[in-house]
C-alpha cells in the first residue's frame, strides 16, 4: 500500500516545467532564479560536529556540554524560508524532490570517509501509512543509487513521539530513545555508517538513533540532512 501511494504521489506530482517553491515557469529547473536566491547555503561558519550553522567556525555549546554519538553532521541548507517550503512539500506528495536533495547532500558528504552502509531514520507503521512514505528512506535511497551505497533499515520506530511539549529536555530524550529499536540482520562492526534525514533540528533523534548503532561495533557513524536550524546560542 505504502508503494503505491507513493507512485501515486510522485505520478501527480511529477517533475514539471514550474519552480517547486512558487509555481512560475523554470523549464525543468526545480527552482527559479527568484527562489533560488532565497535558499540558504549552509556553507559559512558551522559547528565541525553537528554541522549547524553558527557565528564562528567552532565547536557549538550544545556539542561540547554532550558531545554526540556520531563523528560528524552536515547539511546543504539552512532550515528557513525556501527550505521550509521545498522539505514540507517532499514531504506531502512531491517525492520527486528526493533526487533535487540527494544531490545537495552528496556534495556536502564529499569530506566524508569511504561509506559501507546509509540507513535513514524510520517512521512507525501508522505514520508511515497516514504519509504515504517515509521521506527520508526516499532520500536515502537515491543518495544510496547515486553512490552505489547498499540501503539497509537499521532500526524501526515503535512509538510516536510528537506529544512531548509537557516533558523536560532529559524526559524528551529519554522518551526519544525507547521510541526506537534495533533490527537489523547486516553486520556493522567496523562498517561506516551514514545516518541520513530530511531535518536536523536539536539533533536528538540523530543522537538517539547513533546510539543504537554505536553497540552494533559501526567504525563510525555520520549524519546527513538536507537542511538543520541555525545554531543560536
Amino acid at each position: 500500500m505504502i508503494k503505491i501511494k507513493q507512485l501515486i504521489g510522485e505520478t501527480l506530482f511529477p517533475l514539471s516545467f514550474t519552480c517547486d517553491c512558487c509555481g512560475i515557469e523554470t523549464f525543468k529547473n526545480n527552482l527559479c532564479p527568484a527562489c533560488l536566491k532565497k535558499l540558504r547555503y549552509n556553507n559559512d561558519a558551522t559547528c565541525p560536529v553537528c554541522g549547524r550553522k553558527t557565528p564562528l567556525n567552532e565547536i557549538c555549546m550544545e556539542c561540547k556540554k554532550t558531545p554526540p554519538y556520531f563523528e560528524q553532521a552536515v547539511s546543504p541548507l539552512i532550515y528557513d524560508g525556501t527550505a521550509i517550503k521545498l522539505i514540507n512539500k517532499f514531504k506531502n506528495g512531491y517525492a520527486y524532490l528526493k533526487d533535487y536533495f540527494a544531490n545537495l547532500i552528496i556534495q556536502k558528504i564529499s569530506v566524508f570517509p569511504i561509506i559501507d552502509y546509509i540507513t535513514y531514520v524510520p517512521m512507525t507503521k501508522r505514520a508511515e501509512r497516514k504519509r504515504g512514505y517515509n521521506q527520508s528512506k526516499l532520500l536515502a535511497e537515491s543518495v544510496g543509487e547515486k553512490l552505489n551505497v547498499p540501503v539497509i533499515s537499521t532500526v524501526i520506530k515503535i512509538n510516536d513521539t510528537a506529544e512531548q511539549k509537557n516533558l523536560s529536555v532529559k524526559e524528551r530524550v529519554e522518551n526519544l530513545e525507547k521510541s526506537f529499536k534495533t533490527q537489523t540482520q547486516t553486520n556493522l562492526k567496523l562498517k561506516t555508517v551514514l545516518l541520513i534525514d530530511d531535518i536536523m533540528t536539536t539533533g536528538n533523534t540523530a543522537n538517539a538513533l547513533c546510539k543504537k548503532l554505536v553497540p552494533m561495533g559501526t567504525l563510525n557513524i555520520f549524519f546527513a540532512s538536507v537542511a538543520s536550524v541555525e545554531y543560536k546560542h
